[in-house]
C-alpha cells in the first residue's frame, strides 16, 4: 500500500446525536472560545486539528469573526507555561474553554471550577481525576478522549511482536505533561512479556538526547513514547536516534509513522476534535455538563514504516503487516 495523505479523517467515535444549527444564538452577541494546547504552534497536526475545530464549528453557525473569537495558547510540552496560559485563559473569561490534554484539563481546573471545559485526548478522564462519571460528568469538564487506559499495554505486545529480541523499554515522556496512569499498565505488561521497563523522563532536547543515547549502548532496546506525543522538534529528534541507534519505536498516534517512527497505534484525534466541537456548540446554545457524557474511540488504527523498518535492519513479520491498517512503503 502506498503512503496516504498525512492527515485523513478516518477514524469513528461514538456521538451523541443532536441536529446541526444553521445559525447561532438569536441574541447576537460575539462568543468566546478558550483553547489551552499543550503542542507547538508550528505542528502540522495540530495545525490540521485546529483546523477542524474550526471549520466544524463553522458549520454549526459559529463563524471567526462574525459571531464567536478564538483566544489559542501554545505551551509547547512546558507545564510552567500551561499553568501561565490556563490562569491567562481562565481571566480573559471565555464562555467555554477546549483542553487538548490531560495536563492542560488539569492546569484549567486548579483555575476555575464554573467555566465550561471540553476535553480532547486525556486518557481515561476518571483514571486521571477528571470527574467520577462518565454518563453523566459532574462539574465543569466533560469532553472526547482517545485512549482506553488497557490500551497502554497493548504499545508494547505490538513493539514486541515487530522486535521480537527486544528485552529493554524505554518509556519516553514529559514530566508534568505524561499521562501517568499509563505506566503502571506498561509496567504490568512488560513483567508478563519479559521486558524491563525504564521510566525515561526529559525536559529539553539535549536531556532527550542524552537519556536515548545513553539507553541505546546496551542491546536489544525498544522505545516507547508514553502519551500524549512530544512536541514537533523532539518527535523529529526521537525518530532521528532511533533510526541512528536501530530503536524500534511505538507511538500512541496513527500519524506518526508518517513521520518516520516504525509504528503508530491509536485512534483518529482530527475526527475526535471535530466530535469535540459538536460539544462546544452545545454549550454554547445552554446545555448543561452533565447533559454531555463523555466520549471514546470506537476505532483504533496501526500504521507501520516498513522504511524505517529497513532503516533500523528490522523485518516486520508478514502476519504484523496483515493486520496492519496501513502499511507505509
Amino acid at each position: 500500500m502506498k503512503r496516504r495523505e498525512f492527515i485523513v479523517g478516518l477514524g469513528s467515535v461514538a456521538a451523541v446525536a443532536w441536529p446541526p444549527h444553521a445559525h447561532a444564538q438569536p441574541d447576537g452577541r460575539t462568543r468566546r472560545i478558550g483553547i489551552l494546547d499543550r503542542g507547538d504552534e508550528a505542528d502540522r497536526l495540530i495545525q490540521v486539528q485546529q483546523g477542524a475545530m474550526r471549520e466544524e464549528l463553522a458549520k454549526l453557525g459559529w463563524i471567526e469573526g462574525r459571531n464567536v473569537r478564538f483566544e489559542h495558547r501554545f505551551a509547547a510540552d512546558d507545564p510552567e507555561r500551561l499553568r501561565l496560559y490556563a490562569d491567562e485563559l481562565v481571566r480573559l473569561g471565555p464562555d467555554v474553554i477546549v483542553a487538548t490534554s490531560l495536563a492542560a484539563t488539569r492546569s484549567l481546573q486548579q483555575h476555575t471550577r464554573t467555566i465550561s471545559i471540553v476535553f480532547v485526548s486525556v486518557g481515561d478522564p476518571v483514571a486521571g481525576g477528571l470527574l467520577s462519571h462518565i454518563a453523566r460528568p459532574e462539574g465543569n469538564v466533560t469532553g472526547v478522549t482517545s485512549i482506553y487506559q488497557s490500551m497502554a499495554g497493548k504499545w508494547l505486545e505490538l513493539l514486541k511482536e515487530a522486535a521480537p529480541r527486544t528485552t529493554r523499554i524505554a518509556l519516553i515522556f514529559v514530566p508534568g505533561i505524561v499521562v501517568e496512569n499509563y505506566l503502571p499498565v506498561i509496567d504490568t505488561a512488560a513483567g508478563a512479556l519479559g521486558v524491563k521497563a525504564i521510566q525515561t523522563p526529559y525536559r529539553d532536547a539535549a536531556e532527550l538526547e542524552r537519556a536515548i543515547d545513553a539507553f541505546a549502548a546496551e542491546p536489544n532496546g525498544g522505545l516507547v513514547m508514553v502519551p500524549p506525543p512530544p512536541a514537533l522538534g523532539h518527535r523529529e529528534l526521537v525518530n532521528r536516534l532511533a533510526i541512528k541507534h536501530r530503536l524500534p519505536t511505538i507511538y500512541s498516534s496513527k500519524y506518526s509513522p508518517a513521520e518516520g517512527s516504525l509504528m503508530g497505534y491509536g485512534a483518529d484525534t482530527v475526527t475526535l476534535v471535530r466530535s469535540a466541537a459538536s460539544y462546544v456548540d452545545r454549550i454554547l446554545r445552554g446545555a448543561k455538563i452533565s447533559e454531555l457524557p463523555v466520549q471514546f474511540p470506537t476505532k483504533f488504527d496501526l500504521v507501520i514504516n516498513l522504511k524505517t523498518a529497513e532503516a533500523i535492519g528490522l523485518d516486520i513479520p508478514p502476519t504484523l503487516r496483515a493486520r496492519a491498517d496501513e502499511v507505509i512503503e
